[in-house]
């Protein structure tokens, strides 16, 4: 019987422990940030331990930091995380890239940006999102607190092994079109709950003919749809995207003749397979309080089935029979550890080009790191921007969670390019509806969402 990638990386990484129990697994990275590392660097102290191997700790700031007048830190709980995480750096003789450094930005990006995620690793961080680096052939998860504190201090953890889910999406994507919807259109189609229990791996020729920054869009937002991870086989395009950064291995080809070996085999059997068939996908948005409640843009919202759905819909103040076009949007966020890549701006920048978002919409734009910005920058993307009439912010999360001082202002709509849209992520009583860059800029210039392929299709 073949073994798919999730075996084989798993496989690699088991110091003991028997299949169907916990195993306890060699972690060759562990990305920390400043909201879920305090408390573990303070339980070292406390026993009079050590970081095992720094070298395999890298620390970013990016949840608290503002992204106007960056070093002024008005929230006393914030300025004490940022300021601890400096100091436990400095401590434990851990690189950071601080506030305002050449390299600070979302954890999830800061990794692939340095060439620290490659395929092959076991990656973890105190943060959900981490799947992101599944993008690589790489097994990568979300831990607890109490979870940091035991990488550090022996850079394992004890994991029971999940379940095997594939899934496979076939076809080529519609101009106006992307990963995005891809990613949301699962989730909406298979329930938030569909990857509970398993690791899942995304395969299929749409997933092969994705850019990496795309593959990290949906890998993302696997853990949306209850996935413990999600993960891509890495290819020539992953090889490359490593190639030539700060920490790729010293010797590429032979790194690379070992990638090549981390592929699902023919015969290997997943224990479940989902399918999805892009040829057909349409934009996607979010009406409702969480990642399954979604739409294709000119499909109705749908009847209420439950208490919840109708929590939803009082919350957003919408019912069911109308479409998207009828959500007035006030509010624009394009960043986040989803969409904040170049590319990401690219897309968004193509739609605004030449055209000026609403009056009485608000937007913001936040690169998800400072390398993003300064590339950005270069092409002239934050005058597109700027002349649209978006503001053009430094990096970090942002609004995407309403843990600095971007936050959506009370009851209003948000058309939004992070992941969550739970009652209150954005701001206090914040509406959010997620959708891709290009849909989002299509919503600032119109106060609505409207279809990108129409402007796509104009131009």
């Amino acid at each position: 019987m073949g073994k798919t990638l999730f075996d084989k990386v798993w496989e690699r990484h088991i110091v003991s422990g028997e299949e169907g129990e916990a195993q306890l697994l060699y972690i060759d990275l562990q990305m920390i940030h400043e909201v879920t590392s305090p408390q573990a660097f303070e339980g070292l102290r406390e026993a009079g331990r050590k970081v095992r191997r720094p070298d395999k700790t890298f620390g970013t700031m990016d949840h608290n930091v503002p992204t106007k007048d960056i070093f002024n830190i008005t929230d006393l709980i914030s300025k004490k995380q940022i300021d601890t995480l400096r100091r436990n750096c400095e401590e434990f003789g851990i690189t950071l890239c601080d506030n305002g450094s050449a390299r600070q930005g979302i954890v999830h990006m800061v990794g692939p940006e340095v060439g620290l995620t490659q395929p092959g690793k076991t990656i973890v961080c105190g943060d959900s999102h981490t799947a992101t680096h599944g993008a690589f052939g790489a097994i990568a998860f979300g831990i607890g607190t109490s979870e940091v504190e035991h990488v550090l201090a022996t850079q394992t953890i004890w994991q029971k092994k999940p379940k095997r889910l594939g899934i496979h999406v076939t076809g080529k994507l519609q101009p106006g079109v992307y990963a995005k919807d891809i990613i949301l259109a699962l989730i909406a189609t298979y329930g938030v709950d569909f990857g509970v229990g398993y690791a899942a791996e995304f395969y299929g020729d749409t997933i092969q003919n994705l850019t990496m920054e795309e593959r990290m869009t949906i890998c993302n937002m696997s853990i949306e749809g209850g996935a413990k991870m999600g993960m891509m086989a890495p290819d020539e395009k992953t090889f490359e995207y490593v190639r030539g950064r700060e920490y790729a291995p010293k010797d590429m080809e032979a790194a690379i003749a070992d990638w090549q070996t981390l592929y699902t085999d023919e015969d290997a059997e997943y224990d479940r397979v989902i399918e999805l068939d892009a040829n057909t996908l349409e934009p996607y948005i979010t009406w409702g309080t969480n990642p399954e409640m979604g739409v294709s843009i000119n499909t109705p919202f749908p009847e209420i089935k439950d208490h919840n759905d109708r929590l939803a819909y009082e919350y957003m103040d919408l019912h069911p029979g109308q479409k998207a076009a009828d959500i007035n949007i006030e509010y624009v966020f394009i960043g986040s550890c989803t969409n904040g890549r170049l590319s990401d701006l690219q897309e968004a920048a193509k739609i605004l080009k030449g055209k000026k978002i609403k009056e009485g919409v608000t937007g913001i734009v936040v690169p998800g790191s400072r390398p993003v910005r300064h590339a950005a920058e270069k092409i002239g993307l934050d005058k597109v921007f700027i002349e649209a009439g978006f503001e053009w912010r430094e990096p970090g999360c942002s609004m995407c969670l309403g843990m600095n001082p971007d936050k959506v202002p009370e009851f209003i709509h948000c058309a939004s390019t992070s992941n969550r849209n739970f009652v209150g992520r954005q701001g206090k009583n914040s509406r959010t509806h997620l959708c891709s860059p290009a849909m989002a800029a299509a919503a600032a210039i119109n106060g609505r969402f409207i279809d990108v392929r129409e402007i796509i299709g104009g131009e």
